[in-house]
C-alpha cells in the first residue's frame, strides 16, 4: 500500500481545480462545503460547518434506524451487552433498543448530530465488531503533531509525555503542514516544535492528563477492557503490509472534527520551567474521499449508498466487496465467502504513517515473511520473533505457507524460544488463528481436531427461514452463504447434511431478563487444513510469549486465548496504567460480519420482502455485527467474550522502550525467557 501522503499529494494536485460552488440548500450564503472542497488541509471548524449544514431527513433517519435495528437480530450479543457479566459489567451496559427509541423521538440540529449520537450509542457496546459508520462523515481526520505516550519513571511513577519521536514522525508525515504548528507556538518557542518531543505533560485543557485519557476511554469504543481503551489514547506501532507503521493515538488523531485546539502545560526535557502552549488541530482529507466542490457534490459523491453498501442475490448478480472492507482493521482481502473473518472495524483507516527509521528493526527479515507477517532472529541467537500485524491478507495460502516456513527457518537458525508480537492486530482469517496455534504446539488434544473455540449463532426466526430456503430451493450450490448447512459441523465435528436446518431446534435462554435463542453448538471448522502441518511441535509452549498493547482483537484474540488458557503461553501487555488490570486481548467474538453480507443472505434466500428483513440502506453506511460467538474455555457453557484475560506481565514503558519493537522484544526476553 502506498504511503498516505502520496495519495494526499495527488489529491492536492487534482482536487484543487474545483473549490467554488454554492449549494442549493444554502441559497445566497457561502456554501460551507465549498470552503473545504478540493483542499487537503482545513480547519476543523470548517469541516464541522460543512457536516452540520444538512438538516435531518426524516426518511433517512427512519431508514438508518430500521436497517440497524433489524440487522441486530443477527448480532449475538445484544442482550449480553445490556449488562455484561463480570469482569466487564462496569464496562459494557448498553441497551441499544432503548436508545434507538430515544433517538427516534429526538430532534437534532443537523444530520451530523444524529450521526454522532448513533455512532456513540453503538460505541458504548465497546465492541469493535458491532459498530455504525457513515462514510459521509469519514472524509477528514483531525491531527496534532504531538502524539502522547505513558512513560514509567525509575521510581515507578507514571507520567504522560509527548512522544520522544513526535517531531521525527510529524515532520515527515505532515511536512506540508508543519509550519502551521511551528508558527502557533508562543514567544521563544515559535519555530521550535522539535523541542517539545519527550516533554512531560502536566495538564491538558486545564485538567490532569488522565482526566482526558479517561474521558476518551468512555467514547472511543472498540474494546471491552477500560485499560485497553486508555491505551488507545497513546501512540503505538504495528506491522503493516510491508513495514512497521506508527499509530498516532486518539489524542493526536481524531476520526471526527471534534476539537479546534488543545491547551497544554508541559515541562520540556532538560528544563525546570513550565511552558503553556496552544496548538491547533488540523483536518486532513481522507484519501478515500471522492472529490467534491460544494454541498451538492459532497453529498452525492460521499453520502449515498454505493456498490457494496447493500447485498445482492448471488444467483442473479455478481458478488461485490462489502463496503465494510474499507473500515476493517486488516489489509484488504479478496471477495470470497470461503475464508471466514473475525475482524474489528473503525472509522479511521489503518495507519500508514512510517515508524521512524531509528525505531525500525534492523535485523534482516527472514524467509517466510509476508506482508503483515515478518520474522526476525534476536541477537541472542535463540529468540525468534514473529511480528504479526494481521491474521489476514491478499492471499490466504501465501500467509499459511509463510507462517510455517518462517517458524521453521527460526528453528533451523537455532531459535528455541519465540515471541509473537501482535500489537494493534485487528484480527482476520479465523482458520489462520487455528493454523498458527496448531503449527506452534504440534498435534495434541488442544490443537486437533479443534485449535480454536466452538461457536454459536443467533437463532432468530428470519435466520431459520434463510436456512430453510437454502435447503428447500437449493439456492447456494457453491456454498457461498453463511447459513448453508454444508458450511458447518456439529459439536462432534460432523458436517451437517444439505437438508439439515442447523438452527432447529433453537437453544432458548434468558439473558439479562430477555428471552433469546441461539443455535446448537458448532464444532471445528478448519481441519483438515489446506496445507500439511508439522508432526511435532515447533516450539515448547513454555518458551512462547505473546506481546501486544492489549489491542489484539477478533481472530488475534481467538489465537491468544487458546494459546494462554490451553497451552500455558505467557502474555505481555506493553504500557498501560500500573493500577489498571491489563487484558491481553481486546474483543473476542467468534466470527464477525456486516449488514451488506447479511443482506446478501436475505436476498439470495428470496426473503427481502419479509417484515423481519432490513430495507436497503440509503446512505453510505456500514453496520457491523458479531455473527458467531465463541464458547469459553474455563467456563465452557458461557461465551469466552465475557471471561477474564489478564496479562502475565504489564511491561512498563521507558524512553528507551517506547514504540521501539526490538527493545521491547529484548526486554520481554530478559523478563520472561532468559
Amino acid at each position: 500500500m502506498a504511503p498516505l501522503h502520496h495519495f494526499l499529494a495527488l489529491f492536492s494536485v487534482f482536487g484543487a481545480v474545483c473549490v467554488n460552488g454554492i449549494s442549493e440548500v444554502q441559497g445566497s450564503k457561502r456554501d460551507p462545503c465549498a470552503v473545504i472542497g478540493g483542499k487537503k488541509w482545513v480547519a476543523p471548524k470548517d469541516v464541522r460547518a460543512c457536516f452540520s449544514s444538512f438538516k435531518v431527513d426524516p426518511a433517512i433517519k427512519r431508514n438508518i434506524l430500521d436497517v440497524v435495528s433489524k440487522t441486530l437480530a443477527f448480532h449475538t450479543s445484544v442482550n449480553y451487552q445490556i449488562r455484561a457479566p463480570e469482569p466487564f459489567s462496569k464496562d459494557v451496559h448498553e441497551d441499544l433498543f432503548k436508545d434507538f427509541a430515544r433517538i427516534s423521538k429526538t430532534n437534532y440540529a443537523s444530520d451530523y448530530d444524529l450521526h454522532i449520537d448513533m455512532s456513540r450509542t453503538l460505541k458504548r457496546l465497546n465492541d469493535g465488531h458491532c459498530v455504525w459508520i457513515n462514510a459521509c462523515y469519514a472524509l477528514f481526520f483531525n491531527f496534532l503533531p504531538i502524539p502522547l505516550v505513558l512513560l514509567t519513571e525509575k521510581d515507578g511513577s507514571q507520567n504522560v509525555h509527548i512522544a520522544p519521536e513526535a517531531f521525527e514522525v510529524a515532520s515527515v508525515e505532515f511536512a506540508d503542514e508543519i509550519s502551521v504548528w511551528q508558527d502557533a507556538l508562543p514567544g521563544p518557542l515559535k519555530g521550535k516544535l522539535e523541542t517539545l518531543s519527550g516533554a512531560k505533560v502536566l495538564s491538558i485543557n486545564g485538567k490532569r492528563p488522565f482526566e482526558s485519557v479517561n474521558a476518551n476511554a468512555l467514547i472511543t469504543g472498540s474494546f471491552q477492557a477500560f485499560g485497553t481503551r486508555q491505551n488507545l489514547f497513546f501512540s503505538s506501532y504495528a506491522r503493516s503490509t510491508s513495514k512497521f507503521v506508527y499509530s498516532m493515538g486518539n489524542f493526536a488523531q481524531q476520526s471526527l472534527p471534534l476539537s479546534d485546539s488543545v491547551n497544554l502545560v508541559i515541562q520540556r526535557v532538560n528544563h525546570t520551567t513550565l511552558d503553556r502552549i496552544t496548538l491547533p488541530y488540523r483536518s486532513r482529507i481522507n484519501p478515500a474521499t471522492v472529490p467534491f466542490n460544494n454541498s451538492t457534490t459532497y453529498r452525492a459523491n460521499n453520502c449515498v449508498a454505493v456498490d457494496g453498501t447493500n447485498g445482492v442475490d448471488i444467483n442473479t448478480e455478481a458478488l461485490v466487496s462489502s463496503a465494510a472492507g474499507r473500515f476493517q482493521q486488516t489489509p484488504p482481502v479478496p471477495v470470497t465467502k470461503k475464508q471466514r473473518l473475525n475482524v474489528i472495524m473503525d472509522a479511521a483507516p489503518l495507519s500508514d504513517v512510517d515508524l521512524p527509521p531509528v525505531l525500525q528493526p534492523t535485523a534482516p527479515v527472514l524467509n517466510g515473511s509476508f506482508g503483515s507477517g515478518a520474522f526476525f532472529m534476536q541477537k541472542d541467537g535463540k529468540t525468534g520473533v514473529l511480528a504479526l500485524g494481521s491474521f489476514s491478507g491478499a492471499d490466504f495460502l501465501v500467509m499459511q505457507s509463510g507462517l510455517l516456513q518462517g517458524l521453521m527457518t527460526l528453528k533451523q537458525m537455532g531459535a528455541t524460544q519465540l515471541i509473537v508480537d501482535v500489537t494493534n492486530n485487528g484480527g482476520g482469517f479465523i482458520c489462520m488463528a487455528h493454523w498458527l496455534h496448531r503449527i506452534i504446539v504440534g498435534p495434541k488434544s488442544t490443537s486437533v481436531p479443534q485449535a480454536g473455540l466452538d461457536t454459536k449463532a443467533r437463532d432468530g426466526p428470519l435466520a431459520r427461514q434463510i436456512v430453510q430456503q437454502i435447503i428447500d430451493k437449493n439456492l447456494d450450490p457453491q456454498q457461498n452463504l453463511l447459513y448453508n448447512p454444508l458450511n458447518w459441523n456439529d459439536a462432534n465435528g460432523v458436517q451437517f447434511a444439505a437438508a439439515d436446518n442447523w438452527l432447529l431446534p433453537p437453544v432458548n435462554v434468558h439473558i439479562n431478563g430477555h428471552a433469546d435463542a441461539f443455535s446448537q453448538r458448532l464444532g471445528q471448522e478448519c481441519q483438515p487444513f489446506s496445507a500439511t502441518p508439522p508432526e511435532t511441535a515447533l516450539f515448547d509452549s513454555s518458551k512462547v510469549v505473546i506481546v501486544s498493547n492489549g489491542r489484539c482483537a477478533s481472530s488475534c484474540s481467538l489465537f491468544s486465548i487458546t494459546m494462554d488458557k490451553e497451552e500455558g503461553v505467557r502474555t505481555v501487555v506493553v504500557g498501560g496504567k500500573a493500577d489498571i488490570k491489563q487484558q491481553y486481548c481486546g474483543i473476542v467474538g467468534g466470527q464477525s460480519t456486516d449488514f451488506s453480507t447479511i443482506d446478501t443472505e436475505i436476498k439470495t434466500a428470496q426473503l427481502k420482502n419479509s417484515s423481519l428483513a432490513p430495507p436497503d440502506m440509503l446512505v453510505n453506511g456500514v453496520q457491523g455485527i458479531t455473527w458467531r460467538l465463541g464458547f469459553g474455555i474455563d467456563d465452557t457453557a458461557e461465551p469466552e467474550e465475557w471471561q477474564d484475560h489478564p496479562a502475565t506481565l504489564n511491561l512498563p514503558l521507558t524512553p528507551d522502550l517506547v514504540n521501539n519493537p526490538v527493545a521491547i522484544w529484548d526486554a520481554v526476553t530478559a523478563r520472561l525467557l532468559s
